[in-house]
C-alpha cells in the first residue's frame, strides 16, 4: 500500500508511550503542531463484520507467508542447531545397551540449549519409556520421537500463534517488556510486515523515559513508511500520548495503532500502574482497546545471537502463552511469525 510521507507529528502532551516511524515515499509536507496528517491512501470503510474479516485475513496471510519463508527461521536458529547437532552423533550408532549413556548426553544437550530442566526431564523420560517398551528401535526413531515431543508441547500450550487483532478499527497493539528487550526494534519490524500486507499503520512513541527512544522510533518510521505520533516535552505521560494516537487513528482511518512503551519490570508497582492508566486511556477512545497486550502473545527477540533457542519451548510450557513472532536477525524483515513445525525442523535438522 502506497502511503504519503510527512514529518512526524509532535503532540505537546503529557504522555509517554508507543511510537513508530514513516518512511518518506512522497515529497514531505509540513504541518503545524497538532495538525493531523492524512496520507494519500484509500480509507477502509466497512462494518464491524468487515473489519473482523480484514484482521482475520491479515493474520492468516502473515502466518501463511511464514510457512513459505522458513529459510529465515532456519538460519536464525543456526547456533541452537549447532548445539543440538551432537544428538545426531549420539543416535548414529545407537544400540539398546547404550540407552542410559545416550539419554544422559541428550539431556545435557537440551539443557545447554535452554530447554529448561522440567521440559528436558519430561522429554528424556518419555523417550526412555518408549525405548524400553520397544516402540523406538533405531536412532532415527528416537530423533523423530524427540521432534514430535517438542512439537506437541508447542502446539498444545501455544497453538494460537496467529496475530489476533479483534474486530474494531483501529486495532491497538500495546507492546510491553523489560529494558533492552528489543521492543522498539520489534515494533518497527512488525510495522514493516503489516504495512506490506496492506494495513495502514500508525505508530505512537510512548517511551518517554529513555532519552533517544523517540529518535529511534522516528528512524524506524522512515525505514518502514509508517506515520508516527510523538509527544513533546520531557514530562509527557504515556497515557496521553497513546490516547491522542488512538484518537487520530480512529479519525483518520488507520487500521492498526502500534504502541511502544518504556521498559519496566513487573515487580515495579508504579510502572505497572502506569500501564493500567494507558489501557484505560486508549479504552476510552476505542472500546475494548488495546486489542493485544503483552501477555496475550510473546515476541522472543535476539535469538539469532544465542545458542539457547530452546527457551522458546520452556517459555511456552511455563506460561502457556503463544509465541507470535521471533526475532532472528537485525534486518527489517527479520521478525518472523512463529511456526512451531518450522522451528522444530530448524533446531533439529
Amino acid at each position: 500500500m502506497a502511503m504519503a510521507s510527512a514529518t512526524p507529528t509532535r503532540l505537546p502532551l503529557i504522555s509517554k508511550h508507543t511510537s513508530f516511524y514513516l518512511t518518506n515515499c512522497l515529497p514531505q509536507t509540513r504541518f503545524s503542531h497538532c495538525t493531523a496528517i492524512r496520507p494519500a491512501t484509500n480509507r477502509f470503510k466497512c462494518s464491524a463484520g468487515g473489519q473482523t474479516g480484514f484482521f482475520t485475513r491479515l493474520g492468516r496471510l502473515i502466518k501463511e507467508k511464514a510457512k513459505s519463508d522458513v529459510e529465515k527461521i532456519f538460519s536464525g536458529f543456526s547456533k541452537t542447531r549447532d548445539n543440538l547437532a551432537v544428538i545426531d552423533e549420539l543416535l548414529l550408532y545407537w544400540n539398546l545397551a547404550d540407552t542410559d549413556k545416550v539419554l544422559d548426553e541428550l539431556e545435557e544437550a537440551l539443557l545447554v540449549s535452554d530447554f529448561g530442566p522440567r521440559i528436558t526431564i519430561k522429554i528424556v523420560e518419555s523417550l526412555r519409556d518408549d525405548i524400553l517398551a520397544g516402540k523406538l528401535k533405531s536412532g532415527p526413531d528416537i530423533k523423530d520421537a524427540l521432534k514430535n515431543s517438542v512439537l506437541d508441547l508447542l502446539t498444545k500450550k501455544g497453538n494460537k500463534t496467529e496475530l489476533q487483532l479483534g474486530y474494531r478499527k483501529p486495532a491497538v497493539v500495546l507492546i510491553v517488556g523489560v529494558n533492552g528487550g528489543g521492543k522498539t526494534t520489534s515494533l518497527g519490524k512488525l510495522a514493516y510486515r503489516l504495512k506490506n500486507e496492506g494495513a495502514k499503520i500508525l505508530m505512537a512513541a510512548g517511551d518517554t523515559f529513555r532519552a533517544a527512544a523517540s529518535d529511534q522510533l522516528e528512524i524506524w518510521a522512515e525505514r518502514t513508511g509508517c506515520e508516527i505520533v510523538v509527544a513533546e516535552g520531557e514530562k509527557a505521560k504515556a497515557s496521553s500520548v497513546l490516547s491522542q494516537a488512538v484518537k487520530r487513528g480512529k479519525e483518520q482511518g488507520f487500521d492498526i495503532v502500534l504502541c511502544d512503551t518504556s521498559g519496566r519490570l513487573h515487580t515495579n508497582y508504579s510502572l505497572m500502574e502506569e500501564l493500567v492508566a494507558c489501557k484505560k486511556a486508549v479504552g476510552k477512545v476505542v472500546n475494548g482497546a488495546p486489542n493485544v497486550v503483552g501477555i496475550t502473545g510473546l515476541i522472543l527477540t535476539k535469538l539469532d545471537g544465542s545458542a539457547r533457542g530452546g527457551c522458546v519451548v520452556s517459555v511456552v510450557d511455563e506460561l502457556g502463552i503463544p509465541v507470535k513472532f521471533v526475532g532472528v536477525g537485525e534486518g527489517v524483515e527479520d521478525l518472523q511469525p512463529f511456526d512451531a513445525e518450522a522451528f522444530v525442523n530448524a533446531i533439529f535438522s
